[in-house]
């Protein structure tokens, strides 16, 4: 096992952290599902607090 310098560690990571091409689609697809499951329930269960007396 070689010694890696931390300098070179680090540019390693922000070569490979370029290189990373669906990260932000992948985030923005999480975050969109979430807020839709989130207006989702919310229609849904909205109904339930009306009484029909």
């Amino acid at each position: 096992m070689t010694h890696t310098p931390h300098t070179d560690w680090l540019a390693a990571a922000a070569t490979a952290a370029e290189q990373q091409g669906a990260g932000n689609l992948l985030r923005v697809v999480l975050i969109v599902m979430v807020l839709g499951c989130v207006l989702t329930a919310w229609f849904l269960l909205r109904g339930y607090k009306r009484k029909d007396d």
